[in-house]
Protein backbone atom coordinates (compact mmCIF):
# COMPACT_ATOMS: atom_id res chain seq x y z
CA UNK A 1 0.00 0.00 0.00
CA UNK A 2 1.27 3.44 -0.68
CA UNK A 3 0.35 6.40 1.01
CA UNK A 4 -0.31 9.85 -0.54
CA UNK A 5 0.61 13.30 0.53
CA UNK A 6 -3.32 14.25 0.17
CA UNK A 7 -5.19 11.81 2.06
CA UNK A 8 -2.74 8.75 3.60
CA UNK A 9 -5.39 7.35 5.39
CA UNK A 10 -7.22 6.16 2.45
CA UNK A 11 -5.73 3.44 0.28
CA UNK A 12 -5.28 3.08 -3.67
CA UNK A 13 -8.37 0.43 -3.37
CA UNK A 14 -10.15 2.59 -1.56
CA UNK A 15 -9.24 5.26 -3.62
CA UNK A 16 -10.08 3.63 -6.83
CA UNK A 17 -13.85 2.21 -6.03
CA UNK A 18 -14.36 6.02 -5.31
CA UNK A 19 -13.16 7.10 -8.12
CA UNK A 20 -15.36 4.74 -10.10
CA UNK A 21 -18.43 5.05 -8.31
CA UNK A 22 -17.77 9.36 -9.34
CA UNK A 23 -17.76 7.93 -13.01
CA UNK A 24 -20.43 5.82 -12.22
CA UNK A 25 -22.46 8.91 -11.05
CA UNK A 26 -21.56 11.39 -14.07
CA UNK A 27 -22.32 8.64 -16.80
CA UNK A 28 -25.98 8.16 -14.93
CA UNK A 29 -26.20 12.09 -15.16
CA UNK A 30 -25.52 12.77 -18.27
CA UNK A 31 -27.97 16.12 -17.78
CA UNK A 32 -24.95 17.54 -15.40
CA UNK A 33 -23.09 19.40 -18.05
CA UNK A 34 -19.50 19.37 -18.53
CA UNK A 35 -19.81 23.28 -18.69
CA UNK A 36 -21.98 23.39 -15.38
CA UNK A 37 -19.38 21.16 -13.60
CA UNK A 38 -16.56 23.78 -14.35
CA UNK A 39 -18.70 26.57 -13.43
CA UNK A 40 -19.22 24.88 -10.11
CA UNK A 41 -16.29 22.62 -9.22
CA UNK A 42 -13.62 23.86 -11.86
CA UNK A 43 -13.09 20.43 -13.07
CA UNK A 44 -15.17 17.92 -15.61
CA UNK A 45 -15.30 14.73 -17.62
CA UNK A 46 -12.92 16.41 -19.78
CA UNK A 47 -10.49 17.00 -17.00
CA UNK A 48 -10.70 13.76 -15.39
CA UNK A 49 -9.78 12.05 -18.51
CA UNK A 50 -6.59 13.88 -18.67
CA UNK A 51 -5.79 12.87 -15.45
CA UNK A 52 -6.36 9.35 -16.04
CA UNK A 53 -4.16 9.72 -19.54
CA UNK A 54 -1.53 11.41 -17.45
CA UNK A 55 -1.42 9.40 -14.98
CA UNK A 56 -1.26 6.48 -16.87
CA UNK A 57 1.77 7.61 -18.81
CA UNK A 58 3.38 8.26 -15.47
CA UNK A 59 2.72 4.59 -14.95
CA UNK A 60 4.21 3.35 -17.99
CA UNK A 61 0.52 2.36 -19.78
CA UNK A 62 0.37 5.06 -22.22
CA UNK A 63 -3.42 5.95 -22.71
CA UNK A 64 -4.50 8.15 -25.20
CA UNK A 65 -6.78 11.13 -24.62
CA UNK A 66 -9.34 9.76 -26.44
CA UNK A 67 -9.12 6.13 -24.93
CA UNK A 68 -9.37 8.27 -21.30
CA UNK A 69 -12.38 9.81 -22.38
CA UNK A 70 -14.32 6.54 -23.48
CA UNK A 71 -13.25 5.49 -19.83
CA UNK A 72 -15.01 8.24 -18.17
CA UNK A 73 -17.94 8.81 -20.72
CA UNK A 74 -18.54 4.96 -21.30
CA UNK A 75 -18.99 6.07 -24.89
CA UNK A 76 -16.41 7.87 -27.64
CA UNK A 77 -16.65 11.33 -26.68
CA UNK A 78 -18.22 12.66 -29.86
CA UNK A 79 -20.98 10.13 -29.31
CA UNK A 80 -21.67 11.42 -25.73
CA UNK A 81 -21.59 14.89 -27.04
CA UNK A 82 -24.36 14.48 -29.62
CA UNK A 83 -26.72 12.71 -27.46
CA UNK A 84 -26.03 14.71 -24.27
CA UNK A 85 -24.52 18.12 -24.37
CA UNK A 86 -26.26 21.36 -24.65
CA UNK A 87 -25.53 24.75 -26.34
CA UNK A 88 -23.94 26.78 -23.50
CA UNK A 89 -25.19 30.02 -22.52
CA UNK A 90 -23.88 33.29 -21.62
CA UNK A 91 -24.19 32.74 -18.23
CA UNK A 92 -22.41 29.20 -17.80
CA UNK A 93 -19.74 30.43 -19.83
CA UNK A 94 -18.99 33.49 -17.38
CA UNK A 95 -19.33 31.44 -14.74
CA UNK A 96 -17.02 28.50 -15.89
CA UNK A 97 -14.42 31.55 -16.91
CA UNK A 98 -14.64 33.02 -13.37
CA UNK A 99 -14.29 29.44 -12.18
CA UNK A 100 -11.13 29.37 -14.26
CA UNK A 101 -9.49 32.51 -12.82
CA UNK A 102 -10.14 31.66 -9.51
CA UNK A 103 -8.25 28.38 -9.90
CA UNK A 104 -5.24 30.19 -12.30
Amino acid sequence: MREHKIMPEVTDAVAADAFRRLVAHLRHRSDAQNIDLMGLAGFCRNCLADWIAESSEAHGRLRERDEAREAIYGMPFGEWKAKFQGKASAAQIRRMEESMEKNA
